[in-house]
C-alpha cells in the first residue's frame, strides 16, 4: 500500500513546439505508438499505488477528459463483435469519475501556478507530482522507486539524473549535500543555473513527492522575471520546512517537449514490443546501409 494517494498532473501547455497538430490535439494526447504520453504517466502512477488523479489542464481542452472516462458506445460495439483483447485495453483506460478530476490553469503563470491550481483536490497528505513530457522508460514505475525511498526518509523529494556539465544550465539543478545510495541530501535547487555557476550536475527531472505545507510556501513565492511562478523556486523555499532529496531514479528518461526527444521515445518503446521491433529494426538497418551508399 502506498502512503502517497493523490498525484497531479500539469497538462496544461499550449505545446507550441509541436505546432501545427498540437493546434488541436494537446501535447499529451499525442501517442508514443498506440497509448498517448498521459497514459503513460497514469499507468506509472497506478503502478505505484497512486489512487486519485487530478490534471490540471487548460479550458479549451477536452479531449483528455473524454479519454479516461466510460465510452458506452465503444464498449458495446467491442463486445458485440467479440473483440475481447480491444475491450480490455479500453476498459483498462477508464478512471472512476469518483477518482479523478479536471481542474483549469487559465493563465500560463508557471509550473508552481498549476500545481496551486490543484489545490483544493489535495488533502492534509503527501502527494505526487509527474510532468507527462518526461517520458521514464522503466520496468519499475519511476515514481513508485521516489513512492519507496520518501517513506524512509519523508521531507519533499525530487527525482534527478547526472547530465554532461554543459548541459546543465537548462534543467533545475539540485544542490547536493550528501549522498547515500541514490538519495541525496540537498541544500537546495537552482532554476536553469547560468553557465559555470551550476553547483552540481545533478539535473531536475519532472517526478516530484512534495509535503503538504509545501501548499502553504508556494502561495508566498513571488514571480519570476518572465511573470511565471517556478516549482523549482517554490521548493528551494520550503527547505525551512522540509528536508529536501534527490532521488536518482533508475530508468530511461526521453525529453518528450522535444521533437527529437519524443522520436527517441517512440523508436524506444517500439524495439521493445515483440511485434514491431523485427520489422523496425530491418527498417532501420536497410535505411542506413542506403545512407552510407549513397
Amino acid at each position: 500500500m502506498s502512503h502517497i494517494k493523490t498525484a497531479v498532473f500539469p497538462v496544461a501547455g499550449l505545446g507550441t513546439r509541436f505546432l501545427p497538430i498540437t493546434k488541436s490535439v494537446p501535447k499529451e494526447m499525442l501517442p508514443l505508438i498506440d497509448k498517448p504520453l498521459i497514459q503513460y504517466a497514469v499507468e506509472e502512477a497506478r503502478a505505484a499505488g497512486i489512487e486519485n488523479f487530478v490534471f490540471v489542464s487548460s479550458p479549451e481542452k477536452t479531449m483528455l477528459n473524454d479519454y479516461f472516462r466510460t465510452n458506452l458506445r465503444l464498449e458495446d460495439h467491442l463486445s458485440s463483435k467479440k473483440k475481447s483483447g480491444a475491450l480490455r485495453l479500453v476498459r483498462d483506460i477508464n478512471l472512476s469519475p469518483k477518482s479523478f478530476w479536471v481542474t483549469y490553469q487559465t493563465e500560463a503563470l508557471g509550473l508552481g501556478h498549476a500545481i496551486w491550481a490543484a489545490k483544493e483536490f489535495l488533502k492534509d497528505e503527501p502527494f505526487a507530482v509527474l510532468l507527462p513530457d518526461d517520458f521514464i522508460y522503466s520496468d519499475r514505475s519511476a515514481i513508485g522507486q521516489l513512492i519507496e525511498a520518501h517513506a524512509e526518509i519523508g521531507g519533499n523529494m525530487v527525482a534527478t539524473m547526472e547530465v554532461e556539465r554543459e548541459a546543465i544550465s537548462t534543467y533545475g539543478c539540485l544542490d547536493v549535500k550528501s549522498r547515500s545510495g541514490r538519495c541525496l541530501s540537498a541544500l537546495g535547487m537552482i532554476e536553469k543555473p547560468e553557465m559555470g555557476t551550476a553547483p552540481s550536475t545533478q539535473a531536475v527531472i519532472g517526478r516530484y513527492i512534495l509535503q503538504p505545507s509545501f501548499l502553504d510556501t508556494l502561495s508566498t513565492v513571488n514571480a519570476d522575471a518572465s511573470g511565471e511562478i517556478q516549482l523549482t523556486d517554490a521548493i528551494a523555499a520550503d527547505i525551512v520546512r522540509n528536508d529536501l532529496w534527490g532521488f536518482e531514479f533508475d530508468g530511461q528518461r526521453y525529453d518528450c517537449g522535444t521533437k527529437i526527444g519524443y522520436l527517441e521515445a517512440t523508436i524506444a518503446v517500439a524495439m521493445d514490443r515483440k511485434e514491431l521491433a523485427p520489422a523496425l529494426y530491418r527498417s532501420l538497418a536497410l535505411g542506413s546501409e542506403t545512407a552510407v551508399a549513397a
